[in-house]
């Protein structure tokens, strides 16, 4: 009642075109979920989450992870949406992505047995944000499945931005400081929400592995193409 009174003096907007809604709780007005560039309309890679044929090898032919998937491509308004989340704490978003994470993942890839593990950000940049992103998709996740959430990771180091890096750099090894903090689950479902060249999400694949992991799997909700 609060919310809709709000509502009617200070009209809602868009969380990615800002355009002012009619309800106090649509986070993303219906013209932006429409315009979501989904990668479930095309086959896509089982290993790279990138949309078939390759242009060359699979990039994720030798990672650590098993299998990769993505609900959208990293352009247009899902570009605007993970803006809105991380640089604007659009919190209320990360619930959409999970609900559609959820409904457009290819069966078994959200395995029950499999424990939620989040993509850890630096300490410093959570600090400033105040909220880690994959974390708070991994939360979600938890909520909506079912599934044990456990936060096996962590970062530490200087701040290694991976923004505008290059490939080659992004790959560096020991450049993101990722470990594990102790025995991890069997079973993973590694959760970010950008997968781009793959390099954070290998980092934490492999210290899982190397941490018992026996089967990673990682979920984004944009894949940069």
């Amino acid at each position: 009642m609060l919310a809709d009174l709000i509502a009617l003096a200070v009209p809602p907007s868009c969380a990615a075109c800002r355009a002012p809604g009619r309800r106090a709780d649509a986070v993303l007005c219906g013209a932006c979920r429409r315009a979501l560039p989904w990668l479930t309309r095309t086959p896509c890679c089982g290993r790279c989450a990138l949309p078939l044929p390759h242009a060359g090898r699979c990039p994720a032919r030798d990672a650590p992870f098993h299998a990769a998937w993505s609900a959208v491509a990293y352009e247009g308004v899902a570009r605007d949406v993970m803006h809105a989340l991380k640089f604007r704490s659009a919190r209320p978003l990360a619930a959409i992505m999970v609900a559609q994470i959820c409904a457009n993942a290819p069966s078994g890839l959200l395995a029950p047995d499999a424990a939620i593990v989040p993509v850890p950000a630096h300490p410093g940049r959570r600090r400033r944000r105040g909220f880690d992103p994959a974390e708070l998709l991994a939360r979600a996740l938890a909520r909506r499945s079912g599934m044990a959430l456990v936060c096996a990771l962590r970062r530490s180091g200087t701040p290694a931005r991976q923004v505008g890096a290059s490939r080659e750099l992004r790959r560096t090894p020991g450049r993101l400081g990722i470990s594990a903090r102790g025995p991890a689950p069997r079973a993973v479902l590694l959760i970010d929400d950008v997968h781009t060249t793959g390099a954070t999400l290998s980092g934490c694949a492999q210290a899982l592995r190397e941490a018992g992991a026996q089967r990673v799997c990682a979920v984004t909700w944009a894949r940069t193409l």
